[in-house]
């Protein structure tokens, strides 16, 4: 009968499983709360205000009630952590885009649950790796340093977490009773800690190679937008050129009503438009515009011109656009792609707005797939991408694009065969100034031996190398004035370019790329004028590049037959070639850690060091990039990998060989006798432990060596003793003679 009667079950939960250190206790749930603040911080949301103070009476609770059962209240939080679930599926039905915010919710609701029944160390375990998770989160959704201090102040929580988690795991208990006991370390050695694992972390953090092939790609993408009204693709909207009774932002670039005749638009970059007048003067405020996270730097390209006024472009087929549209269940719009037949790389970049922009779409050349907010976009002609709105602040969205390689002995023989369509838009040059320009053009490069402008002896054949030539002959001969106002405007009878290359001898930035594009064009080079941004400056902390609005100007592009377009830089103090996926970003942080030690040296040092470097890391970036070219890369990069892997253990038993002689070298003859013979029995399996003299680890030679052998151990160790702590002579030559033939027996 007993067998059938209930069993009784204890109504607490054993002593030995309860965790009393109040300190603990504590110091987790502010880590918790370091995590939560970290989330609210970096994605703006408002958590903190009912997931703090909740969590906070929910840990007192548990801390009163930990040896008890809890049975009810272990059922209302598992039915609270159902409802949590269920809402957290229905969000990620519900939205399409970035779910780390989503999924960050779902933890603090969870640990909200979860702080009402603490009482083992495991149970605190699970509230550290949460707040672990949050600040993850965070860290990926910052896009500012002022996620920094939480780090620090994680990191300030977490090192006496560690130490009290340990003392719990060797079972050294606290008094639960008193509020005042003392943590068991001092703030002293807390604090040499914490300095130690920053500097460890700040090092490393430099020196971690970066792959940006590995990056998440969750695509990130604002809420979606419901655009009420009807979208052709055709219309520009420029806030920079909203005028009184019209919105459109269609203007030629003059701004406000109460600017000046002529002036810039000192927020809004001016040629962001359907047509841009060059003939403009002034400068902008510097503002940021938004930020970027992408696997590779680039320029982020906005539209494209084709054809001249002599003052200014404009697109000339702005009505040809082709709509876009997304299904109602992905965010995804495929973006028709060029023809080409050569090497390109998938680049992945997402784009978060911090100041209103035209609804003109930035990009890395040659988009393939766009994820955007909006249920369709159009692209024109030239590449550029649109949006039914204007990109406003926070808005987010994410772009893969088939970035080209610039491949200079594949581009130099693509000759100039270039398609009927090609020709018929991208040569266009006034008839009044087109002659005057060829002539210009073609005396430059006639004079290429003379000028030297380039370091190349080759002869300028292909179309390739005259663009550069006359890009760099640009940058060498022409100047741009310190005065944004020191030109004057042109008169209606001038032409922009005619007034560059014979009357100023420079101009503007802009108008450097606007005589190049013209001069290529006037030697049947097909071009066209890109405007956009430069790469920003980059963050190593967050990972992000800033961009500002005096960071987008225009360059040029040329047309290439069976390669497409490619861009060249004449501006002054830019690069030739704008940085693009050739360029390795596997050591970005370390390699803007030596340009900023590089500016404190001589000259001739920094070069050295740096081409040193260099080679360094080009060969490691190299190396890596073989795992990434398949089975045979992967094979060959594990063959190599084995091999370096033998030579640096070969260099380093040699290096540890030359050492232990050369510290030998130094000692007296007695130590160096015995130091050898330690050395010697160490590697025949009998080391000497720390805590052993002399003359007990000779006392134990004589259970572990054979008798002659122990009694030459024996010897030295007393000769050592008697020569260390008491001055006597020992009789070298002897042991020496002795050991010597020792070693030859064995």
């Amino acid at each position: 009968m007993r067998s059938l009667l209930p069993l009784r079950l204890p109504q607490y939960v054993p002593s030995k499983d309860v965790e009393d250190s109040i300190w603990l206790r504590v110091l987790v749930q502010a880590l918790v709360i370091v995590g939560i603040i970290a989330v609210d911080i970096a994605a703006q949301t408002q958590n903190s205000l009912w997931a703090i103070p909740s969590s906070i009476v929910g840990a007192s609770w548990s801390w009163y009630r930990r040896r008890d059962r809890n049975i009810t209240l272990k059922f209302c939080i598992a039915l609270g952590m159902l409802v949590a679930l269920g809402a957290f599926f229905g969000r990620i039905l519900g939205n399409l885009n970035d779910t780390r915010l989503v999924l960050a919710d779902l933890l603090i609701q969870i640990q909200v649950f979860h702080s009402f029944d603490l009482p083992r160390r495991k149970d605190l375990g699970y509230s550290i790796v949460i707040g672990l998770i949050l600040l993850g989160v965070a860290g990926t959704v910052s896009q500012t340093l002022a996620f920094a201090p939480i780090l620090l102040v994680f990191l300030a929580i977490a090192l006496p977490i560690l130490v009290l988690d340990y003392r719990s795991r060797l079972g050294i208990r606290q008094p639960a009773s008193s509020l005042k006991a003392k943590i068991p370390v001092t703030a002293k050695n807390l604090g040499l800690i914490f300095l130690v694992v920053l500097g460890l972390g700040l090092v490393i953090f430099a020196f971690l190679p970066r792959f940006p092939g590995y990056q998440l790609r969750t695509f990130p993408v604002s809420q979606s937008i419901n655009y009420q009204g009807q979208f052709d693709g055709r219309s520009i909207t420029n806030p920079g050129y909203v005028r009184e009774g019209n919105g459109t932002g269609n203007g030629t670039g003059r701004g406000g009503t109460q600017r000046q005749p002529g002036q810039l638009d000192d927020t809004f970059y001016y040629g962001f438009n359907s047509t841009i007048d060059q003939n403009l003067r002034g400068f902008l405020k510097p503002k940021i515009v938004m930020r970027v996270r992408s696997q590779a730097e680039g320029f982020w390209r906005v539209l494209a011109f084709d054809r001249y006024t002599g003052k200014g472009w404009e697109i000339s087929r702005n009505e040809q656009v082709q709509k876009i549209t997304r299904s109602s269940w992905s965010y995804q719009m495929s973006v028709p792609l060029p023809i080409s037949r050569g090497r390109t790389k998938e680049v992945v970049q997402t784009y978060t707005v911090v100041s209103d922009l035209p609804n003109l779409i930035p990009a890395l050349a040659d988009p393939k797939q766009l994820y955007f907010p909006t249920a369709e976009v159009a692209i024109d002609l030239e590449g550029g991408l649109r949006a039914p709105v204007g990109l406003v602040e926070d808005m987010t969205y994410t772009v893969v694009s088939e970035v080209p390689f610039r491949d200079r002995t594949s581009l130099q023989q693509a000759g100039n065969n270039y398609p009927q369509r090609i020709q018929d838009y991208y040569l266009q040059v006034p008839p009044a100034i087109l002659s005057r320009v060829r002539d210009r053009t073609l005396e430059i490069l006639d004079n290429y031996n003379q000028e030297r402008v380039a370091k190349s002896t080759k002869p300028l054949t292909s179309a390739y190398e005259k663009t550069l030539y006359l890009a760099q002959y640009l940058k060498q001969r022409y100047s741009i004035p310190d005065n944004p106002f020191g030109l004057p405007p042109l008169a209606d009878n001038e032409d922009l370019v005619e007034t560059f290359l014979f009357k100023n001898q420079g101009g503007y930035p802009d108008h450097f790329s606007t005589t190049l594009t013209i001069m290529l064009r006037s030697i049947g080079i097909p071009a066209r004028l890109v405007a956009g941004f430069s790469p920003g400056q980059f963050n190593p902390f967050t990972g992000l590049y800033v961009v500002r609005n005096t960071d987008a100007y225009a360059m040029s592009e040329v047309y290439f037959p069976k390669y497409g377009w490619f861009a060249f830089d004449p501006i002054p103090n830019h690069p030739l070639i704008p940085p693009s996926v050739e360029e390795t970003q596997t050591f970005g942080v370390l390699r803007q850690f030596w340009a900023w030690i590089a500016g404190w040296l001589p000259t001739p040092v920094s070069g050295l060091l740096t081409n040193i470097f260099a080679w360094i890391f080009g060969a490691i970036a190299l190396f890596l990039s073989l795992f990434t070219q398949g089975w045979a890369g992967i094979i060959t990069g594990l063959t190599i990998a084995t091999g370096m892997g033998f030579l640096s253990w070969l260099a380093w038993q040699q290096l540890q060989a030359w050492r232990y002689r050369h510290r030998l070298a130094k000692l007296p003859e007695m130590e160096r006798l015995y130091q050898q013979m330690l050395a010697w029995t160490a590697q025949k399996g009998d080391r000497k432990p720390p805590y052993q003299t002399p003359l007990e680890y000779s006392q134990a030679a004589q259970l572990q060596q054979p008798p002659a052998i122990a009694q030459v151990i024996e010897e030295i160790c007393k000769a050592y003793v008697s020569w260390r702590y008491g001055g006597k002579v020992p009789p070298l030559k002897h042991l020496q003679q002795k050991w010597q033939q020792v070693q030859k027996k064995r």
